[in-house]
């Protein structure tokens, strides 16, 4: 089972710091402080008086990764990657993504003929939370949170925070019957 990172809109205040985490967590990434550059693998959403980041999911059985014709999204460690080698842009991942956690930029590269760089090219890359699985201290969004409103979710947490519930649930609906 994949670790995925909870978010809890009670808690978010929608400051943002989440994504600036995320861009320096991610800082190959940073050319300039222009917005294009600002390549957030996460996005705070505001509806009304809510706001919560959405980021991947890491879906078990992922659309994206089973919509990729390239086989460019695979399932390891505990998370869906993107094979940056493997991706042609075709956006195929962003359609399939139900909770529209992926999205494709344009990187430049030098253009390299015969051993000489002859200019710049573009090329179209899938972007996705990937749980920042390389740094040992976790997601950089979870711990830069001033509200504690993300947490990273492994498997063995998952099935304690069932089997809370689930007792939770057994409690109610004894009281309710002994009213």
């Amino acid at each position: 089972m994949n670790k995925f990172i909870n978010a809890n809109a009670d808690a978010c205040i929608g400051c943002k710091t989440c994504e600036i985490a995320c861009v320096l967590a991610h800082g190959e990434e940073i050319k300039t402080l222009e917005s294009a550059y600002f390549n957030a693998r996460l996005r705070v959403i505001e509806v009304g008086d809510i706001t919560v980041p959405v980021m991947c999911h890491q879906c078990e059985d992922a659309p994206c990764m089973l919509a990729c014709p390239n086989g460019a999204i695979i399932r390891q460690n505990y998370h869906i990657e993107v094979l940056q080698e493997k991706c042609i842009g075709c956006k195929t991942c962003v359609l399939a993504c139900p909770f529209g956690a992926m999205k494709v930029k344009l990187k430049t590269q030098d253009l390299i003929v015969a051993g000489h760089v002859r200019g710049k090219r573009y090329k179209a890359q899938a972007i996705k939370c990937d749980i920042c699985y390389t740094d040992s201290k976790g997601p950089a969004c979870v711990r830069a949170c001033p509200t504690d409103a993300l947490s990273l979710v492994d498997p063995e947490e998952l099935v304690k925070i069932q089997e809370t519930r689930q007792l939770e649930s057994i409690f109610r609906h004894v009281k309710s019957s002994s009213l």
